[in-house]
């Protein structure tokens, strides 16, 4: 099993607020789960505690192994949601990890 997290600074964009943008990233996100084969889970985190060192969101994605996540890092349905996130992010991290 791999897990791929990252997590992201939102901003104002897109003519949405910072809240908004992340709503409609996190429904795009989940939304995943039933296109895009490979995920066997995937879940998005808000941040609970407001504190400007911390990142907005955190998202948890698990697959079988490297190929699997290169599959959903390319696929169509996936790439429109990332398209947005780019355009509404000023920060991004990412870990890819193996675990169970």
């Amino acid at each position: 099993m791999l897990i791929h997290t990252v997590m992201w600074k939102f901003c104002d964009a897109e003519g949405k607020t910072k809240a908004e943008n992340i709503e409609i990233v996190k429904e795009g996100l989940e939304s995943l789960i039933t296109k895009v084969p490979v995920l066997q889970s995937i879940e998005f985190f808000k941040n609970e505690v407001v504190c400007d060192r911390n990142f907005d969101a955190m998202l948890v994605v698990r697959v079988l192994n490297e190929q699997a996540l290169d599959a959903y890092k390319n696929h169509p349905e996936h790439q429109k949601v990332a398209a947005y996130v780019a355009k509404v992010t000023c920060g991004r991290a990412a870990v890819d990890i193996h675990g169970m």
